[in-house]
Parts: C-alpha cells; structure tokens; sequence
C-alpha cells in the first residue's frame, strides 16, 4: 500500500512488471533499491529514463572531482531548500567523496567559513548566483574561468542547472523523503 504524501502517486513496483527492466536498472544504479525520485518519474517511463541518464553522466562522467561535484549538490540542497536532495546526499555520498560533516553543515552558509578552497569558493558563487539571479556577472564568471578549464565550466554549468531542475520537480510534486536507513 502506498502510504506517500507526494502530490502524484509513487510507482510501486510490484504493481508494473512491464517497468521490471527500468525498475532494474535504476534500482541497480542507486544502492539496490528503486529511490522515490524514480518512483515518482515512472509515471512517464521515457522521463525517468532519461533523468536517469542524464543524472548518472553529470554526476559520473565529468572531469569534474567528487569532492567539488558534492560540494556544489549540497549547496544546491540549501539554496532551492531541497531536503530530498540533502537528505540523498548528505552523509552517505559526500562522506564517500572526502568532505567531513562539518563542512556539509557549513554549505548552508559557506562564505564566513574556512572549509572550501578558494576553487571550491568560486564554484559556490557561481551556484549561488546562478541560483539566486540567474545572470551572472562578469566578475563572477572570470573567477570561476581562473580555476576551471572550458570543458569544466561547461560541466559545473550543467551540474548546477540540473539541480536547479531537480529542486523544482521534488517542490513541485511534494516528493516525499527517502526513509533513513537504520
């Protein structure tokens, strides 16, 4: 039965042998068990294919570091105000990629902190700004083209985009939080 407060019924997955093989994959692809995000996009089986598809590249197959891509996702969870996402990424996937707790907790106002490189620093500006006022601003842009080559700008471009889209969809459709693990 399913007991979720999300605006649009979750997939169980039980009920859809015809989405076995997506089901499968995607379980395969976050830790063995089918995620609400999925549950939720496979009411529209070409949508969750494809966000899958395009969250496993912006988040695999980058030239980007998993310390910046998980610093710049968690700051996008305290910017858009996206629990799921702090809640899929903190601690298990930033721990994975060497940030400590306390530099995930300081994401939620990181410039008064001494944590983050002074890269590091210009991808959050940038999250920020591209966030907050979507232009950005040449001072802000000429920063971040100091630390990261053109190939780099592109990919953190789209990392941050896509969490802003991924934040919109979750508060949109109210997507109910993952259980914690215990």
């Amino acid at each position: 039965m399913n007991t979720s407060m999300a605006r649009i019924p979750l997939i169980d997955e039980k009920d859809h042998p015809e989405l076995a093989e997506l089901i499968e994959k995607f379980s395969a692809g976050r830790r063995g068990r089918l995620i609400n995000i999925y549950r939720m996009l496979l009411n529209s089986p070409a949508l969750a294919e494809s966000w899958f598809n395009h969250s496993n590249a912006v988040r695999w197959k980058t030239a980007l570091d998993g310390r910046l891509r998980e610093i710049v996702i968690i700051r996008m969870g305290h910017l858009t105000h996206a629990q799921y996402v702090l809640r899929q990424h903190v601690p298990v996937l930033a721990l994975a990629d060497g940030l400590s707790l306390p530099e995930c907790d300081a994401l939620a106002d990181w410039q008064g902190t001494p944590f983050f490189s002074p890269r590091e620093r210009a991808a959050l500006a940038y999250a920020d700004v591209m966030t907050r006022d979507i232009v950005v601003p040449d001072d802000i842009f000429a920063e971040v083209a100091r630390h990261f080559d053109t190939r780099q700008i592109v990919e953190l471009t789209v990392l941050i985009g896509s969490y802003n889209m991924n934040a919109r969809v979750l508060q949109a459709l109210e997507l109910d939080l993952e259980p914690v693990a215990g």
